[in-house]
């Protein structure tokens, strides 16, 4: 699945120039004391309003936290948007789960769909989504898509037509044919978004393309494929509802106009938001147009602010030093870190690239486990059990800086205690990664650990 786009993807070592992340200091960006804002469903909400939910939040936690005062504030300077009150979110484990609430939205889909993708392939998978759509497109609906030049490599260009004959407005971003570039030709540069808005009032995302490798639930052998052909995909989306929707519909504008797509038909995009729950979330978007990765700065000040747990499930661990720093930090001053990575991956480069750090992470105190049984791609963030993250962005530099990525942040004990047993049931079906069997390591893993280290910048 990957090794098309991978060999696209290094290709660009001769096309494209070097950035670099920038050195963060997040405690600088905001004055300590700068009160935390909330938004609600009739716009922003008053001093008073906004102490009052965050108290009711902070007093859900087992143990005291600041994370509900110095890092949300710091927080909001880095990424610009408000915390949202009033929603409600969905946790959606694995590709049936996820497709089946995707479906269900773009049936009910009234006004307009809006969808962005990474991968979306010309398997059966992809034909549902692509009947649904067409499908909705001739009742009235209008479906705009944005998909990623290099992640559709493999799509057949007949695909495409067909939804554009229906009257799809479908986007190629930053397309891999120079001639075909409404902008600055930026091949590194790439759109690993998955967004899926449907009348401005529901959002999915997180890290399911839209590929039949999915089709097979993690806790079971797929039946989609041959089981000695690929493993099971485990993955994490969240189906949301509520006044953040509108932050993640602005994100999806924003890229059509920055990559100058024909002007959207007049739809009700933005509809009067409604308080639908109690979850208070924030929307994330990172683009390599920006001066660095709001989601990557924010991840960094979450570990610096994490006072009794750090849980880290991802797919692709390639960390930068100021990363591994924050890790290695945590640990050191008591917060029990652990990570869940994959055992086995579709990205050999990544996979060995990362597995270079264990040994430094171990000695630090860091706890690793590798998940067994399936191919791991899943993007999942708990701090102190209260502040919650799951989206698009891998731990390794291309998502910090050669990508467009998408999370959302969700606070709270009710919602973290979700993501607290969705990752005990992971580590349950994990393996430990044991400081003195790693040392002992055979010398071809440390060859092919030194050779992936060599092109980690551009994995």
């Amino acid at each position: 699945m990957g090794f098309l786009r991978g060999a696209v993807a290094a290709m660009v070592l001769a096309l494209a120039g070097c950035s670099s992340l920038p050195t963060i200091t997040p405690d600088i960006a905001q004055p300590r004391g700068t009160p935390v804002r909330l938004a609600g469903s009739h716009g922003a909400l008053s001093a008073e309003q906004s102490k009052a939910i965050l108290a009711r939040l902070q007093s859900q936690g087992s143990t005291p936290t600041d994370i509900f005062e110095r890092h949300l504030a710091l927080e909001e300077a880095i990424v610009g948007s408000l915390l949202t009150a009033g929603n409600q979110v969905r946790l959606l484990q694995d590709g049936p789960a996820t497709y089946r609430a995707m479906f269900a939205a773009i049936a009910a889909a009234q006004d307009h769909i809006n969808m962005e993708t990474y991968i979306l392939e010309d398997d059966e998978v992809g034909q549902q989504f692509a009947q649904a759509l067409v499908a909705k497109q001739r009742q009235g609906v209008q479906v705009n898509l944005i998909r990623d030049s290099v992640g559709t490599l493999g799509t057949p260009a007949a695909f495409f037509q067909q939804l554009t004959d229906s009257g799809i407005q479908v986007l190629e971003f930053n397309p891999v044919n120079p001639l075909l570039a409404r902008k600055s030709w930026e091949l590194n540069q790439r759109d690993h978004r998955k967004l899926l808005v449907v009348d401005g009032r529901t959002a999915f995302l997180g890290g399911i393309n839209i590929s039949s490798v999915y089709s097979g639930g993690s806790r079971k052998p797929s039946k989609a494929v041959p089981t000695d052909e690929r493993l099971a995909w485990r993955d994490t989306d969240l189906q949301l509802q509520g006044p953040v929707v509108a932050e993640f519909q602005k994100l999806f504008i924003a890229t059509w106009e920055a990559q100058k797509g024909p002007p959207l038909a007049a739809k009700n995009y933005f509809p009067p938001p409604e308080r639908v729950g109690q979850q208070v979330v924030r929307a994330i978007g990172s683009s390599p147009d920006e001066p660095y990765s709001h989601i990557y700065v924010t991840l960094l000040s979450a570990i610096g602010s994490a006072e009794t747990s750090v849980r880290l499930t991802n797919a692709y661990f390639a960390p930068d030093p100021q990363l591994l720093a924050a890790l290695k930090a945590a640990a050191a001053r008591g917060v029990d870190v652990t990570l869940i990575l994959p055992s086995q991956t579709d990205s050999w480069l990544v996979f060995h690239a990362g597995r270079r750090y264990y040994e430094q992470l171990l000695q630090a105190g860091v706890k690793i486990y590798q998940r067994r049984g399936v191919i791991l791609h899943s993007k999942t963030a708990l701090i102190d059990g209260v502040w919650a993250t799951v989206g698009s962005t891998n731990l390794d530099w291309r998502s910090f800086l050669h990508n467009q990525e998408l999370n959302a942040v969700v606070l709270g004990a009710d919602f973290g205690s979700q993501v607290q047993a969705m990752f005990e049931k992971d580590l349950a079906e994990s393996d430990p990664v044991l400081l003195a069997d790693w040392q002992r390591r055979a010398i071809d893993l440390r060859l092919k650990e030194w050779f992936a280290r060599a092109w980690e910048y551009w994995l």
